[in-house]
């Protein structure tokens, strides 16, 4: 088989995670999470002159939640355009045939300059996303500082639901497979669909 890159973009809390670790297991495909050298890939992106990026390494997290949930979207898609470079990168010096990798740094804007050999996303609905936000025990970590965890956790919820927003919006205008994953869905039903999306039910 020849060298494969498939990418699952999006918005966090959707499953894409999920779909991509049942894909890694079932295909045997290499599996790269951007979340997980974030950051790495920040600070490298600050390195190069990423104002944004920078900026976002000095600031408590008083400083980054409390802001209004606006700002705060809008400097997430300049994050991910700044640390595009670095992502490829490191994914190209991956010697695997078959790639998985998925993170909300994939944003179409991004996708524009970068190529794959399938792009999807998927992006949770706000009431799904604030639910399983809840349950997942390291965000109270995320908000440690915060004088009003409470607004800190609404602000962020506005946040990534403003930005999946934003991909759902771009997605249709570009006619990008996207995903709205609110829950009404078995986690096998995601996995089916990403899977025939991504061309992989008769891979193997």
């Amino acid at each position: 088989m020849s060298k494969k890159l498939l990418i699952i973009g999006g918005s966090p809390c959707s499953g894409k995670s999920t779909v991509a670790e049942r894909i890694a297991q079932e295909y045997g495909a290499y599996y790269f999470k951007v979340d997980d050298h974030l950051s790495e890939l920040i600070k490298q992106a600050a390195d190069n002159g990423s104002a944004v990026c920078k900026a976002i390494q000095q600031m408590s997290p008083e400083e980054i939640w409390m802001r209004e949930p606006e700002e705060q979207c809008k400097e997430e898609f300049v994050i991910y355009r700044d640390i595009a470079p670095f992502v490829f990168d490191m994914i190209s010096r991956i010697e695997e045939d078959l790639i998985i990798t998925e993170g909300a740094a994939y944003t179409p804007e991004v996708m524009k300059k970068y190529t794959a050999d399938v792009y999807v996303t998927i992006i949770p609905s706000s009431e799904f996303q604030i639910s399983h936000y809840r349950e997942r025990e390291w965000v109270p970590y995320v908000l440690e500082g915060c004088s009003d965890k409470e607004k800190a956790f609404d602000n962020w919820m506005q946040r990534d639901t403003l930005f999946a927003q934003r991909i759902q919006t771009e997605c249709v205008a570009s006619g990008i497979p996207c995903k709205v994953n609110d829950g009404s869905e078995s986690v096998e039903q995601l996995y089916q669909w990403a899977k025939e999306v991504l061309g992989l039910r008769f891979l193997l």
